[in-house]
């Protein structure tokens, strides 16, 4: 081989000559090492990136079903190892493991879930791990963003069909349409540097939160005309360097690319345009992120699980230029 790029990146990849069988051995996400942990001592020593799965949709306004979206994503193959658009091949270049599920203790129980979640995230952080959620409902962001902001409030940038700002919802404050009003309210987010991309509906009226707390919403039908560098420039200026959350619900997608969704809206992104969204945040300080709202059971063709398991890619892709990322540990 004689370009040095490739002859890197296949040094990394394949030692033995050849890359493994994509449809075989157990699924985990993005074909990470699987490191099983105790829930009750997590041993997440060595590690930089730890990829979990939270199937907990107890929190839904519409259907049901994102429950199965970390199995989902397990099940795709064929996504990465190699980012050509970033040069990296992160699950090669950085120590990454796939440490299972959320241990949630009850399958009823909104507020305990929430509090597991929350719970499952400390104990990462605590290790100096980034963590990179697969979900789930949007309400698993909120206690995801406690752990994360507990001691400063994060930015983030938040790529959605819905702003999930809204109040309460038939006496519930904590459904997936509200995670990011809950996080300002509750001192982890920081609402000034907070952008939200790909904002479409009829239900906008109930996301004035986002408006009169200083968010800064990119609205789908002006993507067009503004240009995906032009949204990049404007996320750099909203967010600017500090520890920053990336949440990327799929139904930001138009749903001919995502129908696998609890709440399609069309009239979203394309896949094209939110590839190189996600790439031109190359160099945000990271420290964490999800792709939730995954809902197989909508999804025939597993376009959506597919497109998911590369968002989560590309996330993860990010994450190895994050200032965050622990670089004494060893990949």
């Amino acid at each position: 081989m004689l370009t040095p790029e490739y002859k890197r990146i296949a040094e990394i990849i394949s030692e033995r000559g050849r890359r493994e069988f994509p449809y075989s051995g157990m699924p985990t996400l993005l074909d990470a090492p699987a490191r099983m942990i105790d829930p009750d001592g997590r041993d997440l020593e060595g590690l930089q990136v730890a990829l979990f799965g939270v199937p907990m949709d107890l929190a839904v306004t519409n259907r049901a079903g994102s429950r199965f979206g970390p199995r989902a994503l397990r099940s795709i193959e064929r996504v990465g190892p190699y980012n050509d658009a970033l040069g990296c091949a992160p699950v090669h270049e950085m120590a990454v493991a796939d440490i299972g599920d959320v241990p949630f203790r009850s399958r009823f129980d909104l507020t305990q879930s929430h509090e597991d979640i929350e719970h499952h995230v400390e104990q990462i952080v605590q290790a100096g791990v980034i963590p990179l959620a697969v979900g789930g409902d949007h309400s698993i962001t909120h206690p995801i963003l406690k752990a994360l902001g507990r001691d400063h409030p994060v930015g983030l940038v938040h790529i959605d069909a819905h702003c999930d700002t809204a109040g309460p919802y038939d006496g519930e404050k904590f459904h997936h349409g509200g995670p990011f009003r809950n996080a300002v309210l509750d001192g982890a987010l920081d609402p000034t540097r907070t952008i939200q991309i790909g904002i479409r509906g009829s239900a906008e009226y109930v996301w004035e939160f986002s408006t009169i707390s200083g968010m800064t919403v990119v609205h789908a039908r002006d993507v067009s005309n503004l240009g995906i560098p032009a949204i990049v420039a404007k996320v750099r200026e909203v967010v600017g360097d500090g520890p920053t959350y990336l949440s990327f619900d799929i139904d930001s997608l138009d749903p001919s690319f995502a129908p696998g969704t609890g709440t399609p809206e069309v009239g979203g992104l394309t896949t094209r345009e939110a590839l190189a969204l996600l790439r031109g945040m190359k160099g945000l300080n990271l420290v964490g992120g999800d792709v939730v709202e995954v809902a197989p059971a909508y999804d025939p063709t597993t376009n959506t699980a597919q497109t998911g398991a590369q968002v989560l890619f590309e996330i993860l892709s990010l994450l190895m230029f994050s200032p965050s990322l622990k670089r004494e540990a060893k990949a």
